[in-house]
């Protein structure tokens, strides 16, 4: 929704032409859109992952359509660190890229048009690995809708960070399952 918002302009250049009446100018001024928050009750409604593949603690800011950034708190109970690796734990990156599409779904399942409809991970192009992700960490994912084609197919831009720092970054790509 925008409003218009009527303006006179007092600085307007003068004229030499007495008859010349000062015109209103028109300034359209666009909201900014309202910013969301989901829990993880929230999350778990709009996608089907479950422990321990469910790897978005929280949407901190979600704008419809558009984009979403979620949070992932990493922790040292998480079964992927008995094997990756016993002595050195690391995140592996497929289930930092996983987390990040998982945000992406979030958007993609809020979608109108998209209404009650399952996206699943299609593929990536670009992605790159950063910075290690350890126990401890936080990693905060940020992905924007890119474009939807023909309402199945998706493409999104995303990124990790831990503490401001890149840890991971790519383009995902879903498509719709009937």
């Amino acid at each position: 929704m925008s409003t218009l918002i009527q303006v006179n302009s007092p600085d307007s250049p003068a004229s030499d032409d007495a008859n010349l009446q000062h015109l209103d100018r028109q300034t359209e001024v666009t909201p900014t859109p309202e910013k969301t928050t989901l829990t993880v009750e929230q999350i778990h409604a709009l996608l089907p992952h479950r422990y321990p593949f469910a790897l978005v603690d929280r949407i901190i800011e979600y704008i419809p359509g558009k984009r979403a950034v979620g949070i992932k708190n990493v922790t040292f109970n998480e079964p992927h660190f008995q094997g990756h690796f016993p002595q050195r734990p690391l995140m592996p990156g497929v289930l930092i890229v996983e987390a990040m599409a998982q945000v992406g779904g979030v958007v993609l399942t809020q979608m109108q048009e998209m209404d009650g409809n399952l996206f699943v991970f299609a593929g990536m192009d670009k992605v790159r690995f950063r910075r290690q992700v350890t126990p401890g960490d936080q990693l905060v994912m940020t992905v924007e809708l890119l474009w939807v084609k023909r309402r199945r197919f998706g493409r999104m831009q995303a990124r990790a960070e831990v503490d401001g720092q890149l840890a991971a970054e790519g383009e995902l790509l879903f498509s719709l399952v009937e």
